[in-house]
């Protein structure tokens, strides 16, 4: 049974999904590192360093389900070191011929760091697939509401007018800029680890260089050219991406749950007849999902950041460092995951309430057009002039838009025709933003392959 809320059969389901869990559930984690130790042999086979039957037993051993789970416990807490229980256990179940060739001269990071490529490469490929799926289901979006005007705001008050696509349009860019960097990162990340005791290679003598690029081989990862033992920033950067990409969800939650309160009521998200908003007020729809992004992306800020602690560390090994990735990085793995998920589902049944979005613009009257004014007035005045004219005729308890413009053209700077042209609900180059957006987001879908390899 789980100890922590987020394990539990309760709720577990809001901080990981289950396709990840089953990346870093224990046995999964075990039967990994297994896998390590069953490359590492092969690699080691085939550079004569050691038999080649003793290898293949070792492969054909190296299973978790064969495992004394409990020995595996017992002894590392017993010997104090994290990966020899997994090696007695290991080596209870081989044939006493392959016993000696279990790990030979790695080390505990060795295994782990090479694990997290793997993990990497796991979770990637789920970012990858979701965020594609993500941007296509935005494109759409922004396309269809192309020119659905609603009122932009800034600092949480009413501006000028924009459309709905545009707003939607300026986070599948962001989208887009995040499987950018997958991309560019991939080749960074997937790398093995086989450094031994300080990343000399010194264990295995002239073979150290071939030995690793032969085991990085078998595994399907890169070569990294040099030890990373205290070079933390591959790990670190992975991370400092998936929060990203949980911000930019989080971002969207946020416009989702601020446009669904019923004063605006410009958004609404997908729902059932079974979810119930509140026991106590039945009347309120909460927005639980865009609010849960921003939950968390909380933690995966947080999570992120003990990443970026783990880069300072000490000459050639430092515990320190990496085994607080050992928490960290799985923690950030399965928030991102589960964010995707929510946001795939929050966006896929988006409602949009575009007469809503109409009514709230029209509410605002001509205020909403103060920017289109200014421009006017700043062909006839100069800008400066004009906008402390506004500002003068606009001051809190002072005359509306109208007057503004009444005064203007009284004064003869404008003609009544031209101030009605100002006045117009005008969304700049919003069409054309969009448009671009799209075309460059479909064309780089198109080209781009649909699994991260």
């Amino acid at each position: 049974m789980g100890t922590r809320l987020s394990d539990s059969e309760q709720y577990r389901h809001l901080w990981g999904t289950t396709e990840l869990a089953s990346v870093f559930e224990e046995r999964a984690r075990l039967q990994r590192w297994l896998d390590v130790l069953s490359a590492l042999a092969a690699a080691q086979a085939r550079l004569d360093m050691i038999p080649s039957e003793a290898a293949m037993l070792i492969a054909e051993h190296a299973r978790a389900d064969r495992l004394d789970l409990d020995l595996v416990a017992v002894e590392t807490r017993r010997t104090s070191h994290s990966m020899l229980g997994l090696i007695r256990a290991l080596q209870q179940i081989l044939p006493e011929s392959a016993r000696e060739y279990v790990y030979v001269g790695a080390t505990v990071q060795d295994i782990t760091d090479t694990w997290f490529a793997l993990v990497m490469r796991d979770v990637g490929a789920v970012a990858w697939r979701d965020l594609r799926a993500i941007e296509e289901t935005l494109l759409a979006l922004a396309v269809e509401h192309r020119d659905t005007l609603m009122a932009g705001r800034t600092h949480g008050q009413p501006g000028s007018p924009i459309t709905f696509g545009f707003k939607v349009a300026s986070w599948a860019d962001e989208i887009r800029r995040h499987i950018q960097r997958l991309a560019e990162g991939r080749p960074r990340w997937l790398v093995g680890q086989l450094g031994g005791a300080v990343g000399a290679l010194g264990f295995f003598g002239p073979h150290g260089l071939r030995l690793r690029a032969e085991f990085c081989a078998e595994l399907g990862l890169a070569d990294p050219g040099i030890s990373w033992l205290t070079s933390r920033d591959r790990i670190a950067e992975f991370g400092c991406v998936l929060a990203m990409v949980c911000c930019t969800l989080a971002r969207i939650g946020n416009e989702v749950y601020e446009l669904q309160r019923p004063e605006i009521g410009e958004l609404r998200e997908p729902t059932t007849s079974e979810t119930v908003g509140s026991i106590t007020m039945p009347h309120k729809r909460n927005p639980e999902g865009s609010e849960h992004l921003d939950t968390l992306s909380r933690l995966a800020r947080a999570n992120a950041a003990i990443l970026i602690e783990g880069m300072v560390v000490a000459h050639e090994r430092d515990g320190r460092g990496w085994k607080a990735e050992w928490v960290a990085l799985p923690e950030i793995c399965l928030l991102t995951g589960v964010s995707l998920q929510l946001a795939r589902h929050l966006l896929s049944g988006l409602s949009v309430e575009v007469d809503t979005m109409r009514s709230n613009l029209h509410r605002h009257g001509d205020n909403l057009a103060s920017e289109q004014i200014l421009a006017g007035l700043s062909q006839k005045l100069g800008k400066h002039t004009a906008q402390q004219l506004m500002h003068e005729l606009l001051a809190p308890g002072s005359r509306d838009l109208d007057d503004v413009v009444g005064a203007v053209v009284g004064s003869g700077a404008a003609t009544a025709e031209e101030a009605r042209a100002w006045a117009s609900r005008d969304v700049g180059a919003t069409g054309g933003m969009v448009d671009a957006v799209a075309t460059r987001g479909r064309r780089a879908h198109a080209t781009e392959p649909e699994e991260w390899v």
